[in-house]
């Protein structure tokens, strides 16, 4: 087999469905993100993001940069192991108990990033748990979908945030099984919310273990930031809450929290976090710096819905069609690929903006969008630029249509 062509083949294929993805080389600037330097070649240029998941911009805030230089020169550049081999430092302990008092857990267990936490975790419960069935929402994260897969655990899909579906399914499995329900709070493509309670009356109905994904929402919900959770006043009802350091806290990693007993079998049997290295000190103290910062100043997320609700605003003023939601995201919606990247295109090329085009599989075909992330370091200044260049280019959309079709 020519293995080069077939690999070549595939990749024409993602081309011609415009669906092959480019990765923009940004540089961020400490201190004045939005703003980010753009690398094409030999040429560099000042952009303005508006696609970042560091919602809140605590990857840029001083105290969080200065909590990792100062773990840096004390810990050095990296862990020197995995968690059980030299690799526990004192900043992960740390941050640990932090966050299992952010989500009012027992304990907390630290993973090298949101993904990693999802898998390992699924994975690993729904494997050992005897006879266990997972129910998973319907759009669940692809890190969910692995987890559950690779626990090779029964599986069954229910409607995307319908608590009656999930109850008819639970319904036909017999009592006594292990049952665990997974599902989002904030979905991160169409940002609508999930039922959390009605999900847990649901789960508890037939006495399922209940596992809530909150990377979306942690830092940026609830009064603390522990998520819609936190602000609904629900996390005592969810066996575990998983969550990431890499969107509003602004670093990278992600955890889990839940029970002492549940924490502790995860370490001890997931294979995701036994055999990988430990995350870095100098992130863990910036994480706890930031999960601290946030716990207790709401300026960031007051200022960040304000920002939100402009752009939703001049959107609407504008006739740019975008799909409503109860959350920060705002994805504009273009249903087709080809046109989809020819925006993103004409905002980089001619406007200076960065948005990245999100197109299948990550969305449905169809469903093709720009996903804008307004967030509280974007100006009214920026806020007016972009519907400036958004406005001109919809002008244009039905020379764009003419092209595609060709």
């Amino acid at each position: 087999m020519d293995h080069e062509a077939f690999f070549r083949q595939q990749l024409d294929g993602l081309r011609a469905e415009g669906r092959y993805r480019i990765f923009a080389e940004l540089e961020r600037r400490s201190g004045s993100f939005p703003k980010a330097t753009r690398y094409d070649g030999d040429d560099q240029s000042e952009v303005t993001v508006w696609c970042s998941n560091d919602y809140l911009g605590m990857g840029q805030n001083p105290a969080v940069i200065d909590a990792m230089h100062k773990a840096l020169d004390k810990c050095g550049a990296g862990a020197g192991g995995t968690r059980n081999i030299s690799g526990t430092n004192h900043y992960h302990v740390l941050l640990e108990r932090e966050l299992a008092d952010l989500h009012g857990k027992e304990s907390a267990l630290l993973f090298t990033s949101g993904y990693v936490s999802n898998w390992a975790a699924l994975g690993t419960i729904a494997s050992k748990l005897p006879k266990c069935v997972v129910f998973s929402d319907a759009l669940n994260h692809a890190s969910m979908i692995e987890g559950i897969r690779q626990s090779r655990a029964e599986k069954h899909l229910f409607a995307h945030n319908d608590p009656e579906d999930l109850d008819r399914k639970l319904a036909q499995v017999e009592p006594g099984r292990a049952k665990l329900v997974a599902f989002e709070s904030v979905y991160s493509m169409d940002g609508d919310i999930a039922p959390i309670a009605e999900i847990c009356d649901v789960a508890d109905k037939h006495g399922a273990m209940t596992y809530l994904d909150e990377v979306h929402a942690v830092g940026l919900y609830g009064p603390r930031g522990g998520g819609v959770a936190e602000r609904e006043g629900l996390m005592h009802r969810l066996t575990l809450i998983e969550g990431t350091l890499g969107k509003a806290f602004g670093v990278v990693g992600g955890y889990i929290a839940a029970s002492t007993a549940l924490c502790d079998f995860v370490r001890s049997f997931a294979s995701g976090f036994i055999f990988t290295t430990a995350l870095p000190p100098a992130i863990a103290a910036g994480a706890l710096t930031s999960i601290r910062h946030l716990k207790t100043s709401d300026a960031e997320r007051l200022t960040q819905r304000d920002r939100v609700a402009k752009v939703r605003a001049r959107l609407d003023a504008a006739g740019i069609p975008h799909l409503r939601n109860p959350s920060h995201i705002v994805p504009v919606m273009v249903g087709d690929p080809i046109i989809c990247k020819q925006i993103t295109d004409t905002l980089l090329r001619d406007w200076s903006i960065y948005v990245q085009p999100i197109n299948y599989p990550t969305v449905p075909r169809g469903t093709e969008r720009l996903r804008i992330t307004p967030g509280p370091l974007h100006s009214d200044a920026d806020i007016d630029y972009l519907m400036e260049a958004l406005t001109t280019i919809w002008a244009r959309l039905g020379d764009m249509q003419k092209l595609a079709a060709e």
